[in-house]
């Protein structure tokens, strides 16, 4: 299998897909804008109709992507936000209902890499720095607009989405770090839909494995430079372990996550699914 045969595939995939107005009218709060995965959940949720409150450090980057939402028919709040920072979340919260007056789905995209070495060679502080994008961040914003998605019109109420990884189920040594937070994660998710369930807030999980986007594709060019291989045959690598002997795009992990958001997932919670072409069966 190799990468022009894999972007066949996705091509026929994105040929027979139409979207549908699942979210229209709802609110869907994204952290962590950015390339791949982060720019395809923006697109594919204001393909379904949603309005969109974009969240990442970074304004130029929140502005080109609120121009694609806006080309998509879909309203689009900017907001530069440091999610590690309480008075930031805070101005967020009040900026969002501000605006729409409404929360319907929090999507905790955001994510840092902590140094892909053997764990116990990682200086605590560094583990400290990761855990708390990936980890903390995702709790306090769940906190911070609990009530507003508590108040989300119709039933169910709101909903959140933590996205996880599939590394979890790894024991590589360099991947080690990333997977304590992602563990920790998977644990917070399901601690919180127990916790919010009574208020109607459902609280899942998604985690992809290697997703063929361009941070990856980088990637797989660096491992061919150093392998001595091409990057057909890297990534051919990567996608031999999974039941489709593909890699996902970031469409296609958007769309699985952006179901979990939709009345079709209305008695889903405390859940994490998969998507990674059936790497992994758990």
């Amino acid at each position: 299998m190799t990468p022009t045969t894999a972007t066949t595939h996705d091509t026929s995939v994105e040929e027979r897909y139409e979207p549908q107005p699942l979210l229209r009218g709802r609110v869907v709060v994204l952290s962590g804008v950015g390339p791949g995965l982060g720019r395809a959940l923006g697109e594919e949720a204001a393909r379904m109709g949603a309005d969109l409150v974009l969240v990442s450090r970074t304004e130029s980057r929140l502005e080109k992507m609120a121009a694609v939402v806006r080309e998509l028919g879909s309203r689009a709040l900017v907001v530069p936000t440091d999610i590690t920072d309480e008075a930031s979340r805070a101005a967020l919260v009040e900026r969002t209902l501000a605006e729409y007056g409404r929360v319907d789905c929090l999507i905790n995209n955001a994510f840092a890499i902590p140094p892909m070495d053997p764990i116990s060679t990682i200086p605590v502080e560094e583990l400290r720095r990761a855990n708390e994008t990936n980890v903390f961040a995702p709790l306090s914003l769940t906190a911070a607009f609990a009530d507003a998605l508590a108040a989300a019109p119709g039933k169910p109420g709101g909903s959140v989405i933590m996205l996880n990884s599939c590394v979890r189920y790894s024991s590589q040594p360099e991947y080690a770090g990333y997977k304590l937070s992602k563990g920790a994660l998977a644990h917070l998710a399901e601690s919180l839909a127990t916790e919010l369930g009574p208020r109607g807030i459902r609280v899942n999980s998604v985690a992809p494995s290697y997703i063929y986007e361009d941070v990856n594709k980088a990637y797989f060019d660096w491992i061919a430079a150093e392998s001595g291989r091409t990057h057909d045959e890297v990534y051919a690598e990567k996608a031999a372990p999974t039941d489709l002997q593909r890699l996902a795009s970031p469409q296609e992990v958007a769309r699985a996550a952006l179901f979990l958001a939709t009345d079709l997932a209305s008695a889903v919670s405390g859940q994490t699914l998969n998507v990674d072409c059936g790497e992994f069966h758990s």
